[in-house]
């Protein structure tokens, strides 16, 4: 085993198949329980380092989780990789993603997104192994520094062989997720995570109407201007204020 394929071991393969080479198939990353060690969100059409890094900032300033690895997925996509120390259920994986889409990444359009594993009712789908060749373009998927991902916004891929060498390095730095840290995490995610599609609406409708209790336009600006509020509501606040300043 060569150092690039015992990184990968340690942060993101499965334990019982510690002896998969690098170029196993996406399933190679679920193990037979439909458990994973690694969670990937992807950014495509187009693959914007700038709103990606978003996640990748946050994640560590906000939530106090380990940076993740950075990588071209050799088609279309910039992609983060998580990696957790213990393995936990595709379905706890895909919603720890999605929060995390919601909390970083609500304005931005879904279909661009991309969380693995992908739960599915019959056969979860989880992402390529990095680094790989894309046998339909010649082109390779990689793992990359922070300070080069903004280089590959236009072109998401190398077109030659990644070094190993050089890939083993990147990921050596990296740390695992622990249980305890994943579980603070996710409870900081929570209230964030489950906010009902129309609860922007029915907040502005009811300051709106003086349902809040107080005077809308000083509640609006509150909410406005409350970090802990989630996104798309202040969001909805401020659209409420400029309609009620028209």
């Amino acid at each position: 085993m060569n150092r690039l394929q015992s990184e990968l071991h340690r942060l993101y393969l499965p334990r019982p198949q510690a002896h998969a080479g690098t170029d196993a198939q996406p399933s190679a990353l679920i193990d037979a329980s439909g458990s994973v060690r690694a969670m990937v969100m992807a950014l495509t059409r187009p693959p914007d380092w700038e709103v990606l890094s978003r996640v990748w900032h946050g994640v560590q300033a906000e939530l106090e989780l380990p940076a993740p690895a950075i990588a071209v997925s050799g088609t279309d996509g910039l992609q983060l990789w998580f990696s957790l120390a213990e393995p936990i259920a595709v379905a706890q994986a895909h919603a720890f993603l999605e929060s995390l889409r919601l909390r970083f990444l609500c304005e931005v359009d879904a279909s661009r997104v991309h969380l693995m594993p992908a739960p599915d009712a019959s056969t979860p789908c989880h992402a390529a192994l990095v680094p790989a060749l894309q046998e339909e373009t010649g082109n390779w998927s990689a793992f990359v520094a922070p300070d080069l991902a903004p280089v590959f916004a236009d072109t998401p891929w190398l077109d030659i062989p990644p070094s190993e060498e050089g890939q083993a390095t990147l990921l050596r730095g990296l740390a695992t997720m622990k249980p305890a840290v994943f579980d603070a995490a996710s409870k900081r995610l929570a209230p964030r995570a489950h906010q009902p599609a129309a609860t922007a609406a029915v907040t502005t409708v009811a300051v709106m109407t003086g349902a809040a209790g107080e005077d809308p336009k000083r509640f609006l600006t509150q909410v406005m201007n409350d970090e802990s509020v989630p996104l798309t509501l202040r969001i909805e606040a401020a659209k409420a204020l400029l309609q009620s300043s028209g």
